[in-house]
């Protein structure tokens, strides 16, 4: 006799592979995120750097794509990307914004939220110029999340700006790094029957940080 299909309401897990507990975290955020990122890169998990980051319109609608971290320190969170593109515009017009990291394999989640600003254009060079060629001249090509007629758009553009810049294209205007500065950050580790752990950390006026546990 055939088993019957396991819907989506069907699937469980169990969380069981770590806990976070407030005496063993850190006071600092930023210290705890160093902690986890390190950790989910010794761990080989897949994208350990990929993140969601999350914008609102002026119409109000919230948007999320992935995006990948590229630096971070006491100053923020670091990407790169097409200023035109629909990220890119809806941060000119509300530079709030939130990231999360989802590291399946480790059970964690951390979400952040602050205000968004573009890095200066000398890191933004720097940063350019480290990237693989084709890369470079991808930045170029797509003139991202405008309608194109099809692909071969991007691959004549790919074309064209690989003949005119050869081995050197110059960092597009309409490209370049963004840093998210939190004053939000929530740390989530799975737990058994549901009954997860939370640490927020939430600044405040002195630049200081509190840290309080959530119900999950």
């Amino acid at each position: 006799m055939t088993e019957p299909m396991k819907t989506i309401a069907d699937l469980r897990k169990s969380y069981e592979r770590a806990e976070l507990d407030e005496t063993a975290s850190h006071p600092e955020p930023l210290q705890q995120f160093d902690q986890w990122l390190q950790q989910a890169l010794a761990s080989e998990v897949p994208e350990p750097n990929a993140m969601t980051l999350a914008t609102v319109g002026s119409d109000l609608r919230p948007s999320t794509r992935i995006v990948l971290i590229k630096d971070y320190s006491a100053e923020g969170i670091v990407w790169f990307t097409n200023y035109e593109s629909h990220k890119g515009r809806e941060l000119a017009g509300n530079p709030f914004a939130a990231l999360q990291f989802h590291w399946v394999e480790l059970e964690r989640v951390v979400r952040i939220q602050g205000v968004v600003e573009k890095i200066s254009a000398d890191d933004s060079d720097r940063y350019f110029h480290s990237r693989p060629l084709d890369s470079r001249v991808g930045a170029w090509a797509s003139p991202q999340s405008q309608v194109i007629a099809g692909r071969h758009v991007l691959v004549a553009n790919a074309a064209k700006y690989a003949a005119k810049f050869m081995l050197q294209p110059p960092r597009p205007p309409h490209w370049g790094g963004y840093r998210l500065r939190p004053d939000y950050w929530e740390f989530w580790q799975g737990r058994k029957s549901r009954l997860h752990d939370r640490l927020r950390y939430t600044q405040q006026a002195d630049g200081g940080w509190l840290r309080e546990r959530l119900a999950p």
